[in-house]
């Protein structure tokens, strides 16, 4: 897949239009030079497809790229197909990473009140800088990685405090990704180790359930009675509906085998589209935990992102399928 790059736009202050330049310089781990979107955040640059701005053009005519705060105006390339995690490249060497899929607009801009609209809320992708390089217009753009929309989006943290000072190998983290890829088809986004700190925790759950476009964030480990286990406590604030049939049946289907397992604290739940779910942090339970929920996520997940299809109507389309 490829396309052209059409415009690069920059500004100096946040939250005004930004100014068409014919060429520029991204930074790894940066964004675009002289930019004031650029920084150590996960929205260093901001990408438009050129279909999406022409439609706003026949409602205000004249608009000028840049209009819509957008750093890249890409043509020819169908950004509507890409999911998070997937790479491009710009010109020669530059090459950006897809993180989040458009935004939350907390103060709507003029052209939203003029039109009742605006392209970047609903259509514009965020990126971080991996390789840097200079870009300018007419460069190409190249899909060098294409994950696919369609599929689930998912972040493992793995919460210990030995794993995340090195003293011990984190193997339940990767374990549960590969069930997520293998069952679920899902892509992984990110698996991290980080400490049993509350404060930590819940930054990084906030992190990826209000800005990356997750569907799923699995924790792992933190869940017992050990007075460093605070996993359900960073948590359980954060959810705004909880999902106790999931805890129930993972407890239920661990305690068959291993009857300790009834103290396992974890709670799941639902924040804005995103369903957190703390597992345990052994790699055999933690795997064991999210296998019996595997079959009901798909339809969950599905419902997060708005399928209207009904409960009933699923169950019977799963049972058509599977026969």
């Amino acid at each position: 897949m490829r396309g052209t790059l059409r415009a690069i736009c920059v500004s100096e202050a946040r939250g005004i239009p930004k100014t068409p330049v014919t060429s520029a310089e991204l930074r790894r781990d940066h964004g675009l030079a002289g930019d004031a979107h650029a920084g150590q955040w996960h929205r260093q640059v901001s990408l438009l497809d050129c279909r999406d701005i022409a439609e706003m053009r026949r409602a205000l005519p004249g608009l000028d790229f840049g209009a819509f705060a957008e750093n890249l105006a890409v043509e020819g390339l169908d950004l509507s197909s890409l999911g998070l995690g997937s790479l491009l490249r710009l010109g020669e060497t530059a090459k950006i990473r897809i993180s989040q899929i458009g935004k939350v607009c907390h103060n709507p801009c003029a052209i939203s009140h003029k039109t009742g609209d605006c392209v970047m809320p609903r259509a514009g992708l965020f990126a971080r800088v991996l390789t840097g390089g200079a870009i300018a217009v007419e460069d190409p753009v190249e899909v060098v990685r294409l994950v696919d929309r369609k599929r689930f989006q998912a972040v493992v943290l793995t919460i210990s405090d030995s794993r995340s000072q090195g003293f011990a190998e984190d193997t339940a983290g990767p374990a549960v990704g590969q069930l997520l890829e293998k069952e679920l088809a899902a892509h992984v986004y990110s698996i991290e180790v980080i400490p049993d700190e509350a404060d930590v925790i819940a930054d990084r759950l906030r992190h990826y359930c209000d800005g990356h476009s997750i569907d799923l964030v699995l924790t792992v480990g933190g869940t017992g009675f050990s007075p460093r286990d605070v996993t359900p406590e960073a948590t359980r604030p954060l959810i705004q509906r909880f999902t106790a049939g999931l805890d129930e049946a993972m407890r239920r289907a661990s305690a068959s085998s291993v009857p300790t397992a009834i103290l396992s604290r974890g709670v799941s739940g639902i924040r804005d589209q995103t369903l957190i779910i703390n597992l345990p942090g052994a790699e055999r339970a933690a795997v064991e935990n999210i296998g019996t929920i595997l079959p009901a996520l798909e339809h969950g997940l599905e419902k997060l992102r708005g399928d209207p299809t009904e409960c009933a109507e699923a169950i019977a389309r799963g049972r058509h399928e599977s026969s």
